[in-house]
């Protein structure tokens, strides 16, 4: 389903006409490309595949969306796992995925391959897992955690932590960040001079000096909340060709640019999810967003109200586009 949005009047008109795409739309048009699954995340555009790689996190899977036969499949599967983030690496037969509270090498389209596990943290906090991450531009990996989640009751704070991944320490990764709720959305600046970063619950996007060489980071500063606004959790993070961030709001139904020098939101995006997760700019021009969504915490009746919940969606017409992912190297 395809649908473009009149950001003066707020309304949906559909893009297609009797199955033709009309050209005539200079909107940004939403486009449902896969069926549900149970909670999508972590999606990563990988152009040796030609494909969008993303997760089904509590169903232990990475999906593979490919761009030009529009079909989606299942690249690897370990039941009774979580499963994210994936990081791309070096050999595109390979990524680094974080299986519970494990780093791994996992190898896509071989169903019979277990996953290698490179180091296991906080195992003084067995209910945790791993949530978001992504490699620099050094191919350190940057990778962090999620406190417990019970089915039933709060989640626990400050247990989790961001942590730094590289050749040398893999089995002692640095902390990066401590008394992290829920580690999320992350990236850099275009020139490598700054970080990004989200936790998602303190409702915040911030920016710390960041230090290519060295991989430090310092003097953190908040860019934009959400809270302000009162517009949903940010989750998942990216940049876009002009230095402005695109996040998406979890419980929130929506993505938004914002640029991170001024503070400015420039745009919101409907989805018609309500649990937006996390988006990656994808396709050979790098000018579609998609959009990773969640239906696992919808009610009965709010899942008969948002079929497309869990679907992964496309955004095209945003007169921008990404930049190429870092791969890991460790």
């Amino acid at each position: 389903m395809r649908f473009c949005l009149n950001w003066i009047r707020l309304t949906f008109t559909f893009c297609w006409v009797q199955g033709i795409m009309s050209y005539s739309f200079k909107q940004p048009c939403v486009t449902q490309v896969s069926e549900p699954v149970n909670m999508g995340e972590s999606p990563v555009w990988d152009p040796r595949l030609g494909k969008l790689l993303f997760v089904d996190i509590h169903d232990g899977r990475i999906m593979g969306y490919d761009f030009d036969t529009q079909t989606l499949d299942v690249a690897a599967a370990f039941p009774g796992n979580d499963l994210t983030p994936i990081i791309l690496t070096k050999n595109q037969h390979i990524v680094l995925a974080g299986i519970n509270r494990s780093l791994a090498k996992v190898v896509l389209y071989q169903t019979t391959a277990e996953p290698e596990i490179l180091h296991t943290v906080q195992n003084n906090k067995p209910k945790n897992r791993f949530n978001d991450g992504k490699a620099d531009s050094k191919g350190r990996v940057w990778i962090g955690t999620i406190g417990h989640e019970p089915a039933n009751g709060p989640l626990e704070l400050n247990a989790a932590a961001l942590f730094k991944f590289t050749k040398d320490n893999i089995t002692n990764p640095n902390i990066m960040i401590d008394n992290v709720s829920v580690s999320n959305g992350l990236t850099w600046s275009l020139d490598g001079t700054e970080f990004f970063y989200i936790d998602t619950p303190c409702e915040e996007i911030v920016k710390y000096d960041y230090y290519a060489e060295t991989g430090n980071i310092a003097n953190r500063k908040v860019v934009f909340s959400t809270n302000e606004q009162h517009m949903g959790y940010p989750d998942g993070m990216t940049i876009d060709e002009d230095g402005n961030l695109w996040i998406a709001l979890y419980g929130g139904g929506s993505v938004i640019q914002v640029n991170p020098s001024s503070g400015e939101l420039l745009k919101r995006i409907p989805i018609p999810a309500q649990y937006t997760t996390s988006v990656a700019f994808g396709g050979p021009d790098l000018d579609v967003l998609f959009v990773t969504t969640s239906k696992r915490s919808l009610t009965s009746a709010e899942r008969i109200g948002q079929p497309g919940a869990g679907s992964l969606y496309a955004i095209t017409n945003l007169g921008t586009r990404g930049v190429p992912n870092f791969e890991a190297d460790i």
